[in-house]
């Protein structure tokens, strides 16, 4: 009977050491997955923000092409006038020669650069 009880007792013993093992085998894991993540995460903020630069630049060019394709459109339609319209031709010659009928009083304003 003495035997059994001590036989029982290193059984119990045994047990407590294989759950503590087991804890502790667990515990590692999440410590492991939780580094694990945490570098996933790290390695992804470089990412965002060339991301961020990238789509800035890709908004900043989007928005010259607008206004490149508004300045050409708007040069398109002047040529057009200055080969069809001849009131078009004279005033916009006028214009650049700085030239005036007589007796014209000619007003000029310029933008605010």
């Amino acid at each position: 009977m003495a035997r059994r009880r001590i036989e029982g007792l290193k059984m119990s013993r045994l047990e407590a050491r294989v759950r503590a093992i087991r804890g502790a085998s667990r515990l590692a894991l999440i410590l492991f997955c939780a580094a694990l993540g945490s570098l996933v995460v790290a390695t992804a903020f470089p990412q965002r923000k060339e991301l961020d630069r990238l789509t800035k630049l890709l908004d900043d060019a989007k928005m010259r092409e607008v206004e490149v394709l508004a300045e050409r459109e708007h040069r398109e339609i002047e040529f057009r006038a200055l080969q069809t319209d001849p009131t078009f031709q004279e005033m916009h010659a006028r214009d650049r020669l700085d030239y005036c009928l007589p007796g014209e009083r000619v007003i000029k304003l310029h933008p605010d650069p």
